[in-house]
């Protein structure tokens, strides 16, 4: 088959959709508001400073808080699930089935949505009604046969992964009593302790890359959009099924648009989007809202 011709407008089109918030004269624009905050800080909350300045400051700090809450309550609404991977495993309704369709589905989730979507479809074909009973059942010659891939995510890393979630629903009480051992700020030790029960099996090294590890200095954006998946109660997106671990130990997915809009805004300081950007932007943000 040839391969179909991309139409020039609506490649500008979705481009402009894309960026149209960078490039608003007026209204909510991360570059017109990390602008206003660097003057307000210079001129506002700089070494020597008045009463006046100082409550000048706190009000346009507030500004930021608005905008980000804004921008929260836009993206926060049924019309967002349509165009998103999460709306795969919101498909089922048990928490098992939830929980393992949606580790899948972050875990392949880079690249264009539509492709991440279609994948998911072909996984809900593969595991039919019920995730947990397909992983619980399926036997050593089954998983050889399956055959699903998702760009570099091939064949073998998907067996292994099944294999891998088979052993941690049998012998290890299941993915949330794994990512809930510790009970700190953040869930890079509960990420390092979920790499360690996931990795335990015999498997090739390949499919290592597909979980990332906070100590080898990974944001691991995919692994926290799937704790805020399982934590975050909004009754809307999030599902929030996850009852042990709190929401002000989430994190920020942080990748190269978040990270571009954070740095905008005045958020992080950090140039690479690593584990010390991620920590950076989670100190910028609580600071706002704690919970």
């Amino acid at each position: 088959k040839s391969i179909p011709k991309s139409d020039d407008e609506d490649i500008k089109r979705i481009i402009k959709s894309a960026t149209s918030i960078l490039n608003r004269e007026k209204g909510n624009n991360p570059y017109l508001i990390h602008e206003d905050l660097q003057k307000n800080m210079q001129y506002n909350v700089g070494i020597i400073r008045t009463k006046k300045e100082i409550k000048d400051g706190i009000s346009k700090i507030d500004d930021l808080k608005s905008f980000l809450d804004f921008k929260s309550q836009h993206y926060n609404n049924p019309e967002f699930i349509k165009e998103d991977p999460i709306q795969i495993p919101k498909l089922y309704t048990r928490k098992e089935d939830i929980e393992i369709m949606s580790l899948l589905m972050a875990t392949i989730s880079w690249g264009n949505r539509t492709s991440i979507i279609n994948s998911g479809r072909k996984l809900c074909n593969i595991f039919g009604e019920s995730p947990l009973d397909f992983v619980l059942s399926i036997n050593d010659e089954s998983i050889k046969k399956l055959n699903f891939y998702h760009r570099t995510f091939n064949y073998y890393d998907f067996q292994f992964f099944i294999k891998s979630l088979k052993n941690i629903y049998l012998n290890k009480g299941g993915l949330e009593s794994i990512f809930s051992k510790y009970n700190d700020s953040s869930n890079f030790k509960n990420i390092e302790h979920f790499r360690s029960i996931f990795f335990s099996l015999e498997h090739e090294k390949r499919v290592e890359k597909h979980i990332s590890s906070p100590n080898k200095g990974s944001s691991c954006k995919r692994l926290h959009m799937f704790l805020r998946w399982m934590v975050r109660n909004d009754k809307i997106v999030d599902f929030g099924i996850w009852k042990k671990l709190s929401t002000s130990s989430l994190s920020c997915p942080l990748d190269v648009h978040t990270g571009r809009v954070a740095r905008k805004l005045n958020l992080i300081k950090s140039k690479n989007n690593d584990i010390n950007a991620l920590k950076e932007l989670d100190s910028s943000l609580r600071k706002f809202d704690a919970i």
